[in-house]
């Protein structure tokens, strides 16, 4: 297949292209999923929480789009290293497979989904993740909402974009990415007034997200079945 059709090997690539045209500035702006977070992992740290590291499970993204121009994403694995050796079961499934290109797709992706849950959009949402991640954040919206907080956040680029870990389960392939990114991250509650953050601060996020695929479907796309943080 050619590069544009290896391209869709990310998560409803074609969705995204076509979510991007239609909403234009109005929305723009792990391992194997089996662990469960204590505590709410899409909400933004408090002052006390927030240390030098500046650390933080999910946010929410407000207006904008990211500069994404940063930093490519990196594919540094030896050749006989676990994460090679996955990559290499990954292709041999899926010979459209392309590690650099899953990269690249990834950050359209990480955006896509931050911004749609900031945006408290469950049903652009629902189509990217796995039942048990959309369950979490469609929770993590209802509640933001029930308490009249609204959390907005700048994507301002990224650090880095590495892969972490690739194998298979039967079919279904599963690669971990680590994105480092800059972002601007406030709360306010129902009357604007702010409650977290500070407008003129850029935090530094690292998240820990995995994708999964059926490599025995036509479908191209890939789903987002774990999100974490590193702490």
């Amino acid at each position: 297949m050619d590069g544009g059709i290896q391209f869709l090997d990310i998560i409803l690539f074609a969705l995204i292209a076509a979510f991007l045209i239609l909403r234009l500035r109005s929305v723009l702006g792990r391992r194997d999923g089996h662990e469960s977070p204590s505590r709410d992992p899409f909400r933004a740290p408090s002052r006390r929480e927030a240390g030098d590291d500046k650390v933080i499970r999910l946010p929410d993204v407000g207006d904008g789009p990211a500069d994404t121009r940063a930093e490519p994403g990196r594919v540094a694995a030896d050749a006989d290293s676990p994460l090679e050796t996955g990559l290499a079961q990954i292709r041999a499934a899926d010979p459209s497979f392309d590690p650099q290109e899953f990269l690249s797709g990834a950050r359209i992706a990480f955006e896509m989904v931050l911004t749609s849950f900031a945006a408290g959009d469950v049903s652009s949402l629902k189509p990217l993740l796995s039942p048990e991640v959309f369950g979490n954040f469609q929770q993590s919206i209802r509640e933001r909402e029930e308490a009249g907080e609204t959390m907005q956040n700048t994507l301002v680029g990224f650090a880095s974009v590495d892969l972490l870990e690739a194998y298979l389960a039967g079919r279904t392939a599963h690669v971990t990415l680590k994105f480092v990114s800059e972002q601007i991250i406030v709360t306010r509650n129902e009357n604007g007034d702010l409650l977290e953050g500070d407008a003129d601060e850029v935090t530094t996020v690292t998240d820990i997200w995995t994708f999964a695929r059926d490599t025995r479907t036509r479908d191209p796309n890939w789903t987002l079945v774990a999100t974490g943080a590193l702490e």
